[in-house]
């Protein structure tokens, strides 16, 4: 997509602080960090959402997750980290391509992610949620 922000730090035409590549992945510090070393990872692909990405994109892009979340946690003296993904304008994403924060996090560090309300079901009421969310699930 030739005006997405993503694609074209991928491609080198908008500068950034590469962490991470490979053929299906590139990692790069957020310029408006929650924390120190808070990084996006984005698959190369143009992808707005999940589902259109392709199983090795799938892979690839969690496999790197895996190796750099390790590497925040032994790089920056890091004692956790949240993953977030807005998938949606309705969820917040703001920029059209899939991608994930990797926010590093350490005890008191002010931060404050879990800020939603804790909603009450009966057991029933979550049992025909999860029969209406299984019923949807295909391959």
């Amino acid at each position: 997509m030739s005006d997405c922000v993503f694609c074209k730090i991928i491609k080198g035409e908008i500068p950034s602080s590469k962490v991470f590549e490979d053929e299906n992945v590139y990692a790069f510090l957020d310029i408006n960090p929650a924390s120190k070393g808070h990084l996006l990872i984005v698959p190369k692909k143009h992808s707005e959402s999940l589902d259109e990405l392709g199983e090795q994109e799938f892979s690839s892009l969690f496999a790197a997750i895996r190796k750099i979340a390790r590497a925040l946690l032994e790089s920056l003296d890091n004692t956790g980290f949240n993953l977030l993904m807005n998938s949606g304008k309705d969820a917040g994403q703001i920029i059209p391509h899939v991608h994930f924060h990797i926010i590093p996090r350490k005890k008191k560090d002010g931060l404050s992610i879990s800020s939603w309300p804790f909603l009450k079901f009966s057991g029933d009421h979550l049992q025909e949620i999860a029969k209406s969310i299984s019923e949807h699930i295909r391959d």
